[in-house]
């Protein structure tokens, strides 16, 4: 059995990785691939802590942490998906040249799902960037045919992808808008909004493509989601712009959609497709456009998946859907 030498302590090593010590840190990530799974993992975790505010020290060293993510064991290969991810988020440049690593672990059906979710949206980042280097014909299908078989958490994760890649380059997903609608109502309302949000980036530059989604998007009009509701108001509005009869939606049913919704996302989307309906003018820079739309995509993330309710005897967030007792102090709400 091959001598393991002595490991530096973690602390030291992201120590040395923001001071720049590159020769030190190459060294101790290639020793630490032959540490106990334990000590991998959490080396993994600390490089992650770096990112969040250092991320280009990380740069002369990706390549280095590749081999995590096939390592043996699940833990730590998903440790290494969630460190790519934020690597992705953060600078996607220097993660540029580790694509296949990626696309590997994704298109891997042996693959633990979480590993293969957060595979999908390093690589939706890096996509937003690069589309060209990201989004090959098999890279979609892969992204396309996960969201029939895949597991919930993946499909979101797939969906948020084809989102960021629609937004790199709309016309990477223009012929597959028919493939898009046809998941527009996934019981996941991540995967709802993702796929809707794709829809409005392709109908940015291409509206006359988002023909073939006309009919789910009006239903997603109904959506419980109110994020959902709007993006589909909104490529309703893109299509209506170039459609040779008009608005595929009555003006009525966008005004009582904008009457009776008080969520200005809702609102000034339906406003905005009534609009187009009419060709009148009546919205914003931010509606249509793939940089405002790029830009909060994370944030309406975050709204979508708050929850909604608050227990009212100790503040702790309730899950949506669950039993209405507080699993914290157990009080009724």
């Amino acid at each position: 059995m091959e001598d393991v030498p002595e490991l530096p302590p973690i602390d030291i090593v992201t120590q040395r990785l923001r001071d720049g010590a590159r020769e030190s840190v190459s060294t101790s990530f290639r020793a630490y691939q032959r540490a106990e799974p334990k000590r991998r993992k959490e080396l993994l975790r600390s490089v992650r802590s770096v990112v969040d505010d250092h991320p280009d020290v990380l740069g002369p060293h990706v390549h280095e942490l590749v081999p995590y993510l096939t390592d043996e064991a699940r833990s730590v290969r998903l440790n290494a998906a969630k460190l790519f991810v934020a690597l992705s988020r953060a600078n996607p440049d220097i993660v540029l040249d580790d694509i296949d690593a990626l696309a590997g672990r994704l298109a891997d059906e042996e693959e633990f799902y979480y590993v293969r979710a957060r595979s999908a949206e390093a690589l939706g980042y890096i996509g937003a960037d690069y589309p060209e280097d990201v989004a090959t014909p098999d890279l979609l299908a892969d992204l396309v045919v996960g969201l029939s078989f895949d597991e919930p958490e993946v499909k979101e994760k797939l969906a948020k992808a084809l989102a960021y890649l629609a937004l790199g380059d709309p016309s990477r997903l223009r012929h597959r808008i028919a493939d898009l609608a046809a998941h527009l109502d996934a019981e996941e309302k991540l995967v709802r909004y993702h796929l809707c949000t794709a829809l409005v980036a392709v109908g940015s530059e291409y509206p006359a493509a988002l023909s073939d989604a006309v009919d789910a998007l009006s239903a997603r009009l109904e959506d419980e989601c109110p994020h959902v509701r709007g993006r589909a108001a909104e490529a309703l509005g893109m299509v209506a712009r170039t459609a040779p009869n008009g608005s595929p939606i009555s003006s009525e049913r966008l005004a009582t959609l904008a009457e009776e919704s008080d969520e200005p996302f809702v609102t000034e989307r339906a406003r905005f497709a009534a609009a187009a309906g009419e060709n009148t003018t009546d919205s914003t820079d931010e509606i249509g456009s793939l940089e405002s739309i790029r830009e909060r995509t994370d944030e309406i993330v975050d709204e979508i998946t708050s929850p909604d309710h608050e227990c009212p005897h100790c503040g702790t967030a309730v899950p949506e859907g669950g039993p209405p007792l507080c699993p914290h102090c157990g009080g009724p709400y």
